[in-house]
């Protein structure tokens, strides 16, 4: 029997985590997938709804989500904010729902763009509502997994939305969000993207072969480096790769049941403050940037660490090992075609996010948990409980 990510498949059913690894190690195809959804037909209509809309000045943009739906967010809002001329920003779900007055304005057109694996939170659906309610000119783009969710039903026939749904496997099963992340970020590189569509296209088919051979050649050393008993991992990357660092942190968090400590932050902003959380119990885990400029600063804050020796361990991962890193030993490294290098970090991220992925999954595994569910108490659930939705009075929105 082929294993699946180092471990036999009748393995993983046993330990509770045979969802979470088929759904990390369905993504190249998942990927495939969802480009050969981008048909023709669904290119115009797409064009037909967002170009026109996104090349006002005056218009604003709202990408949004809970958690790791936010991060979709976050990693792609300062590509399409480069792209087009409308105003994007990236505002949780959670930050929407609160406090409302700061983003929204009634005069201002405003698109939200939710990412949501189910459909079914309250704050996806609450955004939708209060839009409706403070904004005089919405449009709503929703990208999501789940075609029997309430965010896909309840705005199927609206004329101001367009549901983007995913492929139906992207729904993942297990708690955490793995193939449901990384196929919502590529739709939305997909969609709000202003190459020709068979560059988009090709670009996908080339990550998913990459990703292909990532899946293969991380499997068994990132099963080896699951067994080292780190307290505490830090993830650090900049640009859109400090996205990929929250969200590798909170796979760790949330598949080891926040028995391994886990923190995100920038490679600058590391020095301020947060470097203290090293010591020998300490994982650090770098996402150099492929950017000439960027990987100056990378380089730097890596010799400085394997200098000082206080991490218990340092790795990279990433296109090339930055040269403080010296004999590379230990670093999860690959390498990508000019074009797809070209690209940049936004489009890059998912392959780093597979390692980050599998060592969650295995670092779970080591320590006897059920990656599927890793919460059996339901203190943390798969679609987020206990929100209450307290009607919004607006004083005066201007």
């Amino acid at each position: 029997m082929n294993p699946l990510l180092n471990r036999p498949r009748d393995d993983w059913q046993a330990l509770g985590g045979l969802a979470t690894a088929e759904e990390i190690a369905q993504q190249p195809a998942v990927w495939r997938e969802l480009a050969q959804s981008f048909e023709p037909a669904r290119q115009a209509a797409l064009a037909a709804f967002l170009n026109e809309w996104l090349s006002e000045p005056t218009h604003q943009v709202i990408l949004t989500g809970a958690g790791s739906s936010a991060y979709c967010g976050e990693g792609v809002v300062d590509e399409i904010n480069r792209l087009w001329p409308a105003q994007v920003r990236a505002v949780a779900t959670t930050s929407l729902i609160s406090h409302p007055a700061l983003y929204l304005r009634r005069d201002q057109p405003t698109l939200l763009v939710s990412f949501a694996r189910s459909g079914n939170s309250p704050e996806s659906l609450g955004a939708v509502d209060l839009l409706r309610q403070l904004v005089d000119a919405p449009l709503f783009l929703n990208i999501t997994c789940n075609a029997d969710g309430a965010l896909y039903t309840r705005n199927a026939d609206q004329r101001d939305s367009f549901n983007l749904l995913m492929p139906s496997r992207s729904c993942d099963r297990g708690f955490a969000m793995t193939s449901s992340f990384s196929c919502m970020q590529l739709a939305a590189l997909l969609a709000f993207g202003r190459d020709a569509w068979d560059n988009r296209l090709a670009r996908v088919e080339a990550l998913a072969a990459q990703a292909e051979l990532r899946l293969r050649d991380w499997a068994a050393p990132l099963a080896a480096l699951a067994q080292e008993p780190f307290a505490r991992v830090v993830y650090l990357g900049s640009g859109p790769l400090e996205a990929l660092a929250k969200e590798s942190a909170l796979k760790i968090l949330e598949l080891t049941c926040g028995r391994v400590l886990a923190f995100a932050n920038t490679c600058l902003g590391f020095r301020h403050g947060p470097k203290s959380i090293l010591n020998e119990n300490t994982l650090v885990v770098l996402f150099p940037s492929s950017d000439p400029h960027v990987r100056k600063f990378d380089a730097d804050l890596l010799a400085e660490l394997q200098r000082e020796g206080v991490a218990g361990r340092v790795l990279q991962v990433g296109t090339s090992e930055l040269g403080a890193a010296g004999s590379g030993a230990g670093n999860l490294l690959f390498s990508v075609g000019a074009d797809l290098a070209a690209a940049g970090d936004v489009w890059l991220a998912p392959l780093c996010l597979l390692a980050a992925q599998q060592y969650a999954l295995h670092r779970s595994a080591a320590l006897g948990l059920t990656p599927d569910n890793p919460f059996p108490d339901g203190t943390v659930n798969r679609v987020v409980q206990g929100v209450t939705l307290h009607a919004y009075v607006a004083p005066n929105i201007h």
